[in-house]
């Protein structure tokens, strides 16, 4: 029973951080730094799989009219608005798949328990959600060459405490997008990056599906898949109403937060 309420917790975590701009990393390192070890981090490698597979679910669920009329446009073969929008999700993609796949060892370095780190990229992920929150002009579409600048915002935020989410919505909407675009194209953007992500760790790592008990994969898929489908549609709605002060004031009070444990108690 422990097992699967312990599943349950990180379907939910997961489900939540995956689309709130919140940084799901940055709680991570700082959830290992006050915890004292690296426990948090040390699920297994299925049950990371199985959390990816339900808000990448969710994400599809949640905009499945709109990936159903891409790939009917595809299937059409001709430059239309449908094979627009998909090769500016595929240029948005370039840029973080670069950089994890050029400088993998660099990434890892950063997931040190670095609080003073994580506190200051929180600041910077703070600015961007009050910032974008008050831009004007947000009326256009996306652009192939506002697609490479999102894709290169996603890369930037594979850094802790560096929303995703946070990062891509703010800079489309700084960028004049329209809101409800901006949203939208910053979900689907990341849906190949997660499944690609997937296959990656599958083919790395060693699941051990026959030893493990599949009562908490499932009740972790269920409860990451349900609180994604909600979090992505409230996700929209705060973003289409200029409501993402909330988390840019609860964004600068986690870093002030992790900047102060650093200096005060560490530097000392």
């Amino acid at each position: 029973m422990e097992e699967i309420i312990e599943a349950i917790v990180l379907g939910i975590i997961q489900g939540l951080t995956e689309f709130l701009p919140v940084s799901s990393s940055g709680h991570l390192e700082l959830a290992k730094f006050f915890l004292g070890d690296d426990s948090v981090a040390e699920e297994s490698l299925l049950m990371t799989v199985t959390l990816h597979a339900a808000t990448a679910l969710s994400t599809i669920v949640v905009f499945r009219k709109d990936i159903l009329d891409i790939f009917k446009g595809l299937f059409r073969f001709q430059w239309n608005e449908e094979t627009r929008f998909a090769s500016k999700i595929i240029l948005s993609m370039i840029p973080a798949a670069f950089v994890g796949l050029m400088f993998e060892e660099q990434i890892e370095a950063l997931f040190t328990k670095n609080i003073l780190l994580v506190g200051a990229m929180l600041m910077v992920t703070a600015l961007l959600l009050f910032f974008a929150d008050r831009a004007k002009n947000t009326g256009k579409p996306v652009g192939f060459l506002d697609a490479l600048w999102v894709g290169i915002a996603q890369a930037i935020a594979i850094i802790p405490g560096i929303s995703r989410s946070g990062a891509t919505i703010s800079t489309s909407v700084l960028l004049g997008i329209d809101r409800e675009r901006a949203a939208r194209f910053s979900f689907l953007m990341v849906v190949p990056l997660i499944l690609g992500k997937m296959a990656k760790d599958i083919m790395d790592g060693e699941l051990g599906a026959s030893n493990t008990d599949q009562l908490p994969l499932l009740a972790g898929f269920v409860a990451a898949f349900l609180t994604g489908v909600f979090a992505c549609l409230w996700m929209i709605k705060l973003v289409k109403n200029s409501k993402l002060t909330f988390f840019a004031v609860y964004c600068f009070i986690i870093a002030i937060v992790a900047m102060g444990v650093y200096w005060f108690f560490y530097r000392t």
